[in-house]
């Protein structure tokens, strides 16, 4: 089961200005799920709702009705919370916590964090940070970019001109996602995305150049932090006794995590403009969206005039 402890938490994303006012002994505690859990009806002992391994949220208004708890129904609900195994509070707007909830936190090691944050962003923040850590993910040789708003990963043998290609398509005012190592999160059973490792974010290998910033050289326009992979596009070396799909009606796909995504194939020959490919291959995924599919609607009008040319030979009248 994919986790990551509160420790964690607190050390890899200052974006959270997190803190921690209480339980520090608990820390190693893990986090199991993305989804973050206010207790309300489990503040008022009901926790049969109450998710173990999910980070708890204390806004202004839990605050304060923890204040006006005597001590024992107090201590009665922070022990329940505990044997139900909650990951950790966390304490919005850096409201005051009470001491009673401080001494019980450091006795059942349960973590209380405090952040300056409102409960709304901080949640928005959390929850894209457990996403990236809390699913399932692999590394991918190749190239992601944004062509046209479309997510398209280019794969393909080393040295076959991956990042020319992209360079091309930057050029070209598309936006570049991550070169060379593409880092990919599974984040719903049917969608996939992309994005760089951080320490080579915004960079690009381009041989003969070396190492380039893509950030630098052409703005902050030129570059994304991630995106939705909505095509595979494999270069590979021509082959002349290969077969070709030359009508695209047989959709192929490529399997990443158990996600099947549209593949296709582009053989690279002299004189064939692979970033105009795959410029069109983005056009053709969004005509899609809308309905509209070219080879099936060429094969179709095909069909009619075969069906038309077969009645009219029927009905002519012999000589």
């Amino acid at each position: 089961m994919l986790q990551v402890s509160v420790a964690e938490l607190l050390k890899k994303d200052s974006q959270l200005n997190l803190k921690t006012v209480a339980g520090k002994k608990g820390i190693k505690r893990s986090i199991l799920s993305p989804r973050i859990q206010k207790p309300g009806l489990a503040l008022i002992g009901n926790t049969s709702k109450l998710h173990s391994g999910r980070v708890q949220i204390l806004g202004k208004a839990e605050i304060t009705y923890l204040k006006s708890l005597s001590g024992p129904k107090l201590s009665q609900i922070v022990l329940k919370m505990a044997k139900a195994r909650v990951a950790c509070f966390v304490v919005t707007r850096d409201n005051p916590v009470p001491k009673p909830l401080v001494g019980l936190a450091n006795k059942h090691k349960i973590p209380i964090l405090s952040t300056p944050l409102i409960t709304s962003i901080f949640i928005n923040r959390v929850t894209r940070f457990l996403e990236d850590y809390l699913t399932d993910a692999t590394t991918v040789h190749g190239v992601l970019m944004d062509v046209f708003g479309v997510g398209i990963l280019i794969i393909g043998k080393s040295g076959i001109g991956k990042s020319e290609c992209a360079l091309d398509l930057i050029m070209r005012g598309h936006r570049l996602v991550a070169d060379d190592v593409v880092e990919i999160r599974k984040k719903s059973s049917s969608t996939l995305w992309g994005m760089a490792s951080p320490r080579l974010q915004f960079h690009m290998e381009v041989r003969g150049l070396g190492i380039l910033n893509i950030k630098d050289l052409f703005g902050v326009a030129a570059t994304r932090d991630r995106k939705l992979i909505e095509i595979v596009a494999e270069i590979v070396e021509w082959n002349p006794k290969h077969n070709y799909d030359r009508l695209g009606m047989d959709q192929v796909f490529y399997t990443i995590l158990d996600v099947s995504v549209p593949y296709i194939k582009i053989p690279v020959s002299s004189g064939r403009n692979v970033s105009t490919i795959i410029e069109v291959a983005a056009r053709n995924t969004l005509l899609k969206a809308r309905g509209i599919d070219s080879s099936k609607m060429f094969l179709e009008r095909l069909d009619r005039d075969l069906a038309d040319y077969r009645q009219d030979e029927e009905t002519e009248t012999p000589e």
